[in-house]
Formats: C-alpha cells, structure tokens, sequence
C-alpha cells in the first residue's frame, strides 16, 4: 500500500473564476511544496489542460488524475474523475454535445485560456463554459460511470451549485462513488447537518482556485493512484482507507 495526500478539485486558467496563476507548471510546484502527490484537474465543463498539468508533473512525484466539473441541467456541480486521456476525451465529446453554444463574454465572467505544460498561452475557449448542459445530474453519473469514471457531487455543504442546496436530497439509485465536501466543514458535520447523505462515502477538497487554495486535505491509502483504489479507499475496503488531513476550517462557502 501507498500513502497519497490528494487534492482532487483544481481548476487552471481554463475556468473563467480560476486565478491567472493556476498554471501548470505553478500548480505542479505548489503540489509538491505541500506534500500533495495525487492532483485531480477540474475545469468547468471542459478539459483542455488537463494534459499539459500531466506533462509538467512528468518525472515527478505527483500523479495527475485526468477531470472534469460538469455542470449539470439542474445547476449541480458534479466532479467526473477518470484515468486516462482517452476517458476523459470520450466524456468532453459528451459535455460539448449538450453544452449550449454560447460565447463568452470574458469581461463579464472571466478569461478562458487553453495554456502548454509550460503555461505559455495557447488560444482562449471561445465558448461559454459557466453555463449548464442539459444533461440531469442522473444522466451525466450513469454516463460517467459507463466510461469508467467516478461521478461525485461537489461542494455539497455551499449554498450554491451543490446537491442538497439545488434539490434538498440526494437521488436514490444514482452511480455516485461518493460526495464532496468542502475544507469548512468536517464529515461528522456533515452527516449531522445533511442526514440525508446515508451512508454515502465523503470526500473533502478545496475547490482550488488560487495556489493558497491547495492543502491536500485527503490522505489516501491505496495500492495505486486510479479510480478503482479511490473508489475502494473511499469506502475503506479491502484494506484500503481514506481520512481527512486536517480540522475543517471556521465559516462556510
């Protein structure tokens, strides 16, 4: 088994409420400063740094899981974890399919900018990527879960884009492998003020959208660093285990 302190909600340049510095070569730098040596990139509805955030971590200690946060029709932000490239391309064509094609206005909600490993400016998304699909948050779990994927609502405890404020429950009999909480709450206040989480495994992150942002709160103990050992570590099972890394902090999102 190994230990991996995770950070699986970061966004780059490419998400239009993201800081300039989330570069790849900057969020890789930052990771390892921290000790966080699993990362998962998680653009709004779109995917394509995702690579470059790989390339820049080539030859170093951190893996990088291949991500999304989709947007779904009702308003939910839902994160899509998967391990590899070809995944996740396969769940981009999905997302564009019913993504309304709106331009951005970057005055309005922010740059969108496509970047290399090096963080050099490749071309900006023309589309408006703060916007819902039409996919239901039903739909856009079964589909995930169909290419291999993790589907897991984000930020549940925020007042905004998250399960319990958007529909006050959490649907029965949809594919989630877990639910996301933020760094201002912990799991046992979590499960005391939304009884209506069951028995669902949870999952804390923060949300990266600034480099100050990234405190790996997840420590992770798998055999290796894929959505099948997350999977497990979430549940803790098979020997696997997955624990919060620090106090949640004071206030809400």
């Amino acid at each position: 088994m190994q230990v991996y302190v995770a950070e699986l909600h970061v966004h780059t340049v490419l998400s239009p409420c993201a800081e300039i510095e989330m570069i790849p070569p900057l969020i890789v730098r930052t990771a390892l400063e921290r000790g966080i040596n699993l990362l998962a990139i998680t653009d709004h509805n779109a995917s394509a740094n995702v690579e470059a955030v790989m390339k820049a971590a080539r030859d170093s200690a951190l893996t990088v899981l291949p991500g999304m946060e989709v947007q779904t029709r009702e308003e939910v932000h839902m994160l899509c974890l998967f391990d590899t490239l070809e995944q996740l391309a396969d769940w981009q064509r999905q997302v564009d399919a019913h993504l309304p094609d709106l331009e951005n206005n970057a005055e309005l909600f922010g740059e969108q900018f496509v970047v290399d490993e090096t963080g050099a400016f490749v071309r900006r998304e023309r589309r408006l990527l703060l916007a819902s699909t039409r996919m239901t948050l039903e739909e856009a779990a079964v589909r995930v879960n169909a290419l291999g994927g993790l589907a897991i609502p984000a930020h549940i405890d925020r007042k905004a884009f998250s399960l319990i404020a958007n529909l006050g429950l959490v649907p029965e009999g949809v594919p989630f492998a877990a639910l996301e909480i933020t760094r201002h709450i912990s799991s046992a206040q979590a499960r005391r003020r939304f009884p209506q989480i069951g028995d669902l495994p949870l999952m804390q992150s923060g949300d990266v959208h600034r480099l100050d942002e990234m405190t790996g709160p997840m420590v992770l103990t798998m055999e290796a660093p894929t959505t099948a050992e997350l999977r497990l570590a979430l549940e803790n099972r098979a020997g696997r285990s997955a624990a919060l890394r620090q106090k949640a902090h004071a206030g809400e999102n």
